[in-house]
């Protein structure tokens, strides 16, 4: 998580939709905004969420009236990637529906916020041909909005972690125009290395102790912003890798299985392991002082679904300078 000196949004609220463990309300809280709403479903996300947050987001959004919802400056919604449906001519709001983009683009339709700031999959810019993506182009310019769009890695902002992402952000089009560029990248410092934690009692059950690990020739003497390739625990499949933490980190996961599920494995003090669920969540941008769950299994998962602060922290960023300088904050 970036530090940041000014708080640009101090006068803004946000809503927190899909909310997980609350990545973005870290981000935006980071700045000055105020959250006047959360939705969540998962029941343990919820109870991670109230625990850092001290309340516990509303349940399943598509029982959610959008009238009851609090007025907003900002809608913030990392929404599942859902498939349309499109026979034909490309119909925007009426073919968002039936999915759950459907529910952030009704409460969008009702409060008309001046920004909508939301993330996905790598993936879902190429999702049905494209077409999944162009569906929410249209749907948000039908509701009015200005729409921006890019595949951002985390590595280029800080974060080792290989994690490629479609950010979306939308202008109210009678704002006046709003110019917006997302941050540019710059050069990666720090590596997997760099968010160990001490070795201890907490670490001890995460290595790999079997006869099947092999290793290739290669030497870790170097850094690099991409994933170094050691060895394999069995055959190699994913969640069986193992790399250095010279490099940057695979892509944390909610789902999958292996000696190293959800994680990757490392080569440290000279055996392999898996991270550490608070390693994990600083590889995701989550501060130290952040609870999370004591359920193992959980955490990683809730990781593996999250987004990476750092980014949002950045992009929300240029979303000020873009109202700034339109003088709509």
């Amino acid at each position: 998580m970036v530090e940041v000196s000014s708080k640009p949004f101090s006068n803004l609220s946000f809503i927190d939709l899909f909310a997980g463990i609350g990545g973005f309300r870290l981000a935006l809280e980071s700045l000055g905004a105020r959250c006047v709403y959360s939705s969540e479903w998962d029941k343990q996300a919820q109870n991670v969420y109230q625990e850092n947050f001290g309340e516990r987001p509303e349940g399943d959004i598509t029982k959610v009236d959008e009238k009851t919802i609090p007025g907003h400056d900002i809608c913030c919604a990392g929404f599942p990637c859902q498939a349309f449906s499109i026979s034909g001519k490309m119909r925007g709001f009426e073919d968002s529906r039936g999915t759950l983009f459907f529910d952030v683009a009704r409460i969008v339709k009702e409060k008309k916020p001046k920004v909508v700031f939301m993330e996905n999959v790598r993936n879902f810019a190429r999702h049905d041909g494209g077409r999944t993506l162009q569906v929410v182009q249209k749907t948000m310019e039908d509701l009015g909005y200005d729409f921006y769009w890019k595949v951002l890695s985390a590595r280029d902002y800080g974060v080792p972690q290989k994690r490629e992402r479609v950010y979306m952000v939308c202008f109210r089009k009678d704002l006046g125009g709003v110019h917006f560029e997302f941050p540019k990248a710059f050069p990666l410092t720090r590596h997997v290395e760099d968010f160990l934690l001490d070795e201890g009692p907490q670490t001890a059950a995460l290595y790999c102790d079997r006869y099947d690990v092999f290793f290739n020739p290669k030497k870790e003497d170097k850094h690099s912003n991409r994933p170094i390739k050691l060895g394999i625990v069995n055959k190699g499949g994913q969640g069986e890798r193992v790399y250095s933490t010279k490099g940057i980190a695979v892509t944390l996961s909610a789902y999958g299985g292996g000696a190293f599920a959800k994680t990757g494995g490392y080569l440290i003090n000279g055996k392999p392991r898996r991270l550490h669920p608070r390693e994990c969540a600083r590889l995701m941008g989550y501060p130290d002082s952040y609870k999370i769950s004591k359920r193992p299994n959980q955490a990683y998962k809730q990781f593996g679904n999250s987004v990476v602060v750092d980014v949002l922290q950045y992009i929300a960023l240029q979303i000020a300078a873009a109202l700034e300088a339109s003088g709509k904050i």
